[in-house]
């Protein structure tokens, strides 16, 4: 599949501009809202509140994983300094992730989508299943189980046990000549960031009074977050027509706002325009679907109205 064929060289490079002011207002937004999360649960502490709370900041938790996706593609802003400052420590470290270390396993991602050289393909590949199966996921979702295994796993990789994964299928590092000290100074290395990243967090909250509230975004990343995501992969590469036709292996999906807010945070449902031409940041990734859809991309290609289409599909079985 080559873009050239839906898009001029001319409008290629204008898709791929970068502006800064736009860069910045994508971060802008999370961050209001992750703001606006703190100060509605903070000043009305209540168990409506608090599930209200943990929802969205499950959703603006996604946002910061796609932030630092977005930015270690350099696809945020023109600078690489300012995309790796942004996609670290205003996004992915306070995920527990790191940019750097992200950037080379998502690039395989690109490079063998839906193949079995896919590192991602255990996030897609289980569906459609049965609505008993999906509501097991959920729950274990929702209850914390997900997000307990997801940071031991996270755990053996940051020392070294395991190889970087962002899917559920871990691959062994040899220990031959390892001692343990080694094992304690390459946790350090990889968590003294994200960890001086979340004291942050918890600093600003303490200086306003309400150092208690970083409890709820430990705990929409234990929970609703890990619902975010699955919702997320399931739409962008889950119950295609076709795991190696680049036409048919990555769909875009369509979001009403309350869908952006928990499974589409700076226009990733628009993945086939990300996937065709992964150097579009993305807000411009709707000008981009239009002039696609306007030239005939999508008799081919994957398109639903709406993440409930999505899920009706990965029930399906």
């Amino acid at each position: 599949m080559n873009v050239k064929d839906y898009l001029s060289k001319e409008e290629i490079k204008a898709l791929s501009q970068k502006s800064d002011w736009k860069g910045a207002w994508e971060v802008l937004k999370t961050w209001c809202w992750i703001t606006a999360v703190f100060v509605l649960v903070g000043t009305f502490p209540n168990i409506f509140t608090i599930v209200l709370g943990l929802i969205v900041l499950g959703g603006k938790q996604l946002a910061c994983a796609i932030m630092m996706h977005d930015a270690s593609h350099r696809a945020l802003f023109r600078s690489p300094k300012i995309n790796d400052f942004v996609g670290n420590w205003l996004s992915g470290y306070l995920i527990l992730n790191d940019a750097h270390r992200y950037r080379p396993y998502h690039l395989k991602h690109h490079t063998h989508t839906g193949t079995y050289q896919d590192p991602d393909l255990s996030l897609t590949k289980a569906y459609p299943t049965t609505i008993i199966s999906f509501c097991r996921k959920m729950f274990r979702d929702i209850s914390g189980i997900t997000g307990v295994k997801t940071q031991i796993a996270i755990f053996w990789m940051n020392i070294g046990l395991v190889k970087y994964t962002g899917a559920g299928v871990l691959e062994k590092i040899t220990q031959k000549g390892r001692q343990f000290k080694d094992l304690i100074l390459t946790g350090i290395d990889h968590y003294w960031k994200p960890i001086t990243a979340n004291c942050i967090l918890w600093f600003f909250l303490w200086l306003a009074g309400s150092g208690w509230l970083y409890l709820l975004w430990i705990g929409a990343l234990l929970t609703t977050y890990n619902v975010s995501l699955r919702i997320r992969s399931i739409a962008e590469h889950s119950v295609v027509p076709d795991r190696t036709d680049p036409y048919r292996n990555t769909r875009t999906t369509y979001a009403r706002w309350w869908e952006k807010l928990l499974f589409a945070p700076h226009n990733v449902n628009y993945h086939a325009e990300h996937h065709l031409l992964m150097t579009v940041p993305p807000y411009n990734l709707p000008k981009m679907h239009k002039l696609l859809k306007e030239r005939g991309f999508y008799k081919e290609g994957l398109l639903a109205q709406n993440y409930w289409e999505v899920i009706k599909l990965a029930v399906s079985k």
